[in-house]
């Protein structure tokens, strides 16, 4: 269950000393000094995803029985809260190891794969092949244009955007049952149909127009055995909400359990929407950007480390040294953020990509928007 694809490398594909009216940025200074942060370390990865998912389990359960760790009744609905809001960020930080996933090399880390599938990318129905096309968000030919999913000169566009990509997220929980419960199903029986849904419908992107490569015969494999178990994943929820299975499962599933799983979706993607926002400014025109462009339209938040882990975490609040520095491991980024602030020259256009807040960086990002707004035209895409 592992990506296929080529991960992205650490060269910016340019000359070591990558130089534009910007500033000049030396790839090979900037790597000679972090060096030694390149290595995963298992010890970390394994810990912190089975904590995350284990502790997410233990508060999600709280939610429908709160007596598990109170029996006053009238500390029932403050327990519910606690357990609702923590055990969604708890399960916000597992879902984002599917990021780590995509980027460390094919062939290591493949019991993690595994088991990040299993327990996590399976039952939230974000199994790790919706994420592959990632790399390309990484490829500085591809960033920022067509080909880039991820990618929307929002900077550029009006405010009408911005509130369009939000308002998807009310839906966003129910696309992966539609996807893997209905459609999935149909592609068994239509090659057309079988790319359509590939092309259109499998990937993890901020673009709806954008259009997925077909796959090569290996990875096919691999998506189809993601897509088994998604299947049988939602059928065994369907069956379960209909019927008890004796000792083991001795209740059918309630509305109640259903509207907490979809309310748990609907606020990991909230969350994952603003720190989208706030991990670009989305200053592209569609027109391919050099280096330097690149690693100042991404976003650095040395700041507020206990906040900054709660919305952007596995080392997402660092996004611009990691476009910088994409197979480095999530757990050395801060100590590699803070070698490159001391080490770098002053005049380094690193030191800009740094933000202070996730709020002011989207509050510039409206600015701009709306700035763009009465003129009601964009450019790049739509």
């Amino acid at each position: 269950m592992s990506s296929t694809d080529s991960p992205a490398t650490d060269s910016p594909a340019v000359d070591p000393s990558a130089t534009s009216p910007l500033g000049e940025f030396s790839f090979s200074e900037a790597r000679r000094i972090v060096g030694d942060y390149f290595k995963p370390n298992p010890w970390i990865y394994w810990p912190d995803f089975l904590l995350s998912m284990g502790f997410g389990l233990f508060f999600f359960a709280l939610v429908q029985m709160p007596e598990l760790v109170i029996a006053d009744p009238a500390w029932h609905w403050p327990v519910r809260i606690v357990g609702f809001f923590t055990s969604s960020l708890l399960f916000y930080r597992a879902v984002l190891f599917i990021h780590e996933i995509v980027h460390i090399r094919d062939k290591e880390f493949t019991a993690f794969r595994f088991v990040w599938n299993m327990l996590c990318g399976i039952p939230f129905l974000v199994p790790s092949f919706v994420y592959y096309t990632h790399i390309d968000h990484h490829r500085r030919q591809l960033y920022g244009t067509k080909r880039d999913g991820e990618y929307l000169p929002l900077a550029s566009q009006s405010i009408w955007h911005i509130l369009f990509y939000f308002s998807q997220i009310l839906i966003i929980p129910f696309l992966g049952v539609i996807r893997f419960g209905l459609l999935t199903p149909l592609t068994w029986i239509s090659r057309p149909i079988r790319d359509l849904v590939h092309r259109r419908f499998s990937s993890m992107i901020m673009d709806p127009a954008y259009i997925r490569p077909l796959p090569t015969k290996r990875v096919l494999r691999i998506i189809r055995l993601q897509e088994v178990l998604c299947f049988l994943w939602i059928a065994f929820i369907v069956v379960r909400f209909t019927m008890s299975f004796g000792i083991l499962f001795d209740e059918p599933l309630t509305m109640g359990f259903l509207l907490q799983v979809y309310l748990t979706g609907l606020l990991i993607v909230g969350v994952n929407a603003f720190r989208t926002l706030g991990a670009h400014r989305w200053t592209g025109d569609g027109s391919e950007m050099t280096f330097v462009e690149q690693m100042l339209d991404s976003v650095n938040y040395p700041n507020h480390p206990l906040i900054g882990e709660l919305w952007a975490p596995v080392g997402l609040r660092f996004h611009a040294l990691h476009h910088i520095f994409p197979t480095m491991p999530y757990h050395y980024l801060p100590k590699a953020h803070a070698k490159l602030s001391a080490q770098l020259p002053a005049n380094s256009p690193f030191h800009k990509s740094n933000a202070v807040s996730l709020p002011d960086e989207i509050r510039l990002l409206w600015r701009r928007a709306k700035c763009a707004s009465p003129r009601l035209t964009d450019t790049g895409r739509g």
